[in-house]
């Protein structure tokens, strides 16, 4: 489902960003919109990449353990993609506090692609050590256990976002399930557990047979887990953004747009323009007469006033934004021939419609 206007996140109320401190320091008890069930001896917050709300419901019968879960859809951050995300869950901050502002940001003048950690295709943890582009320590300083794949171990992204935990690696889905319990036996209080093979399925495949699959493995992997954690035990089910079927429904910039940029950051659904000096005006009109018709176009300034990435946004982040952005209102991706990877994705995140906005988050008891 598309929107007229963006759906910009309320950082004040059910947002991703607020699940962590509600979990680990709820002071007063736990927010009207987390569900009562969510409050246990022991916690596993399972975050799973890429599950939308509206996507989740359109499968309820390939789903029916997450679909009679407790639970409701709550929103993501802007921009709706993993790398502000992730970091805006474990930190409990907003994307405007946090800094990691995209998938692609502005670094002083070079573009760092935050999920490779890398610039123009080379390894930037050493020229951009992730601490200076994110400082915040993550999960309130309560250094929990964590799940995710061996091989995000060393990454910059990790590093980034997850420094200071205490890091179990996994091999394949099963093996998340068996470290998960593993650690809840040892006594752990909290676990943040991640898998990321809905978001994968989804860039590569599109929304048809072959998510529909990984739906069904999605949802038997989360029966296992509500299975073998104890009853003492609550799992928590969110995730980080949905996706939107794009397919080859690619927009090449205007030429008469591209005459005033610089360079470009950002993705495909939310593209940030960086202006030659002196042309942010210009850009903005000719970017809207140009692209107005498959997308929200709005100026920095703008972004910022009506709170996009939350109501503080810091000198440092504000520095790694373009000068007009450009939002997809339809399901279309801007083209930037330096934004490239593997394979040409199909479905993609990024902007402010609801099928990339809303996410589910659902709670069980486990039954051990």
């Amino acid at each position: 489902m598309l929107g007229d206007t963006p759906l910009i996140p309320d950082y004040g109320g059910p947002c991703i960003a607020n699940v962590v401190a509600a979990l680990l320091e709820p002071a007063g008890g736990l927010p009207a919109w987390l569900p009562a069930a969510a409050s246990a001896d022991q916690t596993v917050l399972l975050v799973l990449d890429g599950l939308g709300w509206e996507q989740l419901q359109a499968r309820s019968h390939l789903a029916p353990v997450m679909c009679g879960m407790d639970g409701r859809p709550i929103v993501t951050v802007a921009p709706s993609t993993t790398a502000s995300a992730l970091t805006s869950i474990t930190t409990g901050m907003t994307p405007g506090e946090h800094g990691v502002i995209g998938y692609r940001i502005d670094v002083e003048g070079e573009i760092l692609n935050v999920l490779r950690w890398t610039v123009a295709g080379r390894d930037a943890r050493s020229t951009i050590p992730p601490e200076k582009i994110q400082p915040a320590v993550p999960f309130l300083g309560h250094r929990p256990a964590i799940v995710t794949r061996s091989e995000f171990r060393q990454s910059g992204f990790t590093q980034a976002h997850l420094e200071g935990v205490r890091f179990s690696g996994y091999r394949m889905p099963s093996t998340l399930v068996a470290e998960t319990a593993r650690l809840v036996r040892a006594g752990e209080p909290f676990v943040y557990t991640y898998y990321d093979g809905v978001d994968k399925v989804a860039h590569e495949y599109g929304l048809a047979e072959h998510y529909d699959a990984e739906i069904v493995a999605v949802d038997r992997l989360v029966e296992y887990m509500i299975r073998v954690l104890p009853k003492s035990a609550v799992l928590v089910l969110i995730s980080d953004h949905g996706q939107l079927d794009v397919g080859d429904d690619l927009v090449r910039l205007d030429k008469r747009v591209m005459a005033h940029v610089s360079y470009q950051s950002g993705e495909g659904r939310f593209r940030w323009l960086h202006a030659r000096p002196g042309h942010s005006r210009v850009l903005l009109d000719v970017a809207t007469e140009c692209h107005g018709d498959t997308g929200w176009i709005v100026s920095r300034d703008q972004v910022l006033d009506e709170g996009w990435f939350g109501p503080v946004v810091t000198e440092r982040a504000r520095a790694r934004l373009g000068d007009v952005a450009l939002v997809a209102s339809q399901p279309i991706a801007y083209v930037d021939t330096d934004d490239t990877g593997p394979f040409d994705l199909i479905a993609r995140h990024g902007s402010l419609t609801p099928a990339e906005m809303l996410v589910p988050l659902l709670v069980a008891r486990g039954t051990a």
